[in-house]
């Protein structure tokens, strides 16, 4: 247990004090989360269980949102917290937001997905998804060049997800939107986009070319 001044809060649980500096390392790997932070990496910065448990309850610095998830009350909330939570508690080393969900992050159509999209490396297969999550094990492994931080977020880049939703089955009016606003906000080119499908099968290298002789 990590060293530091131990009492009894009204609930009868000993917590663990910690100091400013601690806090301080503790804000600095939320920060990088969108303020989450999982009881792992609060270890890191030396913070016990019961301390993160006593400041979700007493309303402290910390509030629980879901299992094995906390958040640092004082950071600024957005409208993609659904997605933040979901890739925190997945795995931030690993987990990447794509498909439908890298959709809605690059603002590329009106899609709403009902699950958070996730993709992991296929070593990572035997992760089962928490309920509203929904995990991709791509045979196509993701680039470092394909990534980029969308909203605090690591994403799949606009050219990498729409050919992820085209060969998902993401519905083509959603699709057709995708590329149009893409090439239209110069998100993308279409030489970037040829050159994503490259290694795609001909059936989505064709799909392709009609969307963006359509935009």
């Amino acid at each position: 247990m990590p060293s530091g001044l131990m009492v009894m809060d009204k609930h009868g649980i000993i917590v663990q004090m910690r100091d400013q500096t601690d806090w301080e390392m503790l804000g600095r790997i939320a920060e990088g989360q969108a303020g989450y932070v999982t009881p792992a990496q609060a270890r890191t910065a030396g913070f016990h269980r019961n301390t993160l448990l006593h400041h979700a309850r007493e309303q402290g610095r910390l509030e629980k949102t879901a299992r094995g998830l906390y958040r640092l009350r004082f950071y600024p909330r957005s409208q993609f917290e659904p997605i933040a939570a979901a890739w925190v508690q997945t795995d931030p080393e690993r987990a990447v937001v794509s498909h439908e969900s890298a959709l809605e992050l690059h603002g590329l159509s009106d899609v709403a997905p009902s699950a958070v999209h996730l993709t992991l490396p296929r070593d990572q297969r035997w992760r089962r998804p928490a309920t509203g999550m929904r995990f991709h094990l791509p045979r196509h492994p993701l680039t470092r060049q394909e990534v980029r931080r969308i909203h605090g977020l690591p994403t799949t880049t606009p050219e990498r997800t729409i050919i992820d939703v085209l060969e998902s089955g993401t519905q083509p009016e959603q699709v057709e939107q995708a590329v149009r606003e893409a090439l239209t906000r110069r998100l993308t080119t279409k030489a970037r986009l040829r050159t994503a499908s490259a290694e795609r099968s001909a059936a989505t290298r064709r799909a392709l070319e009609r969307l963006i002789a359509s935009s």
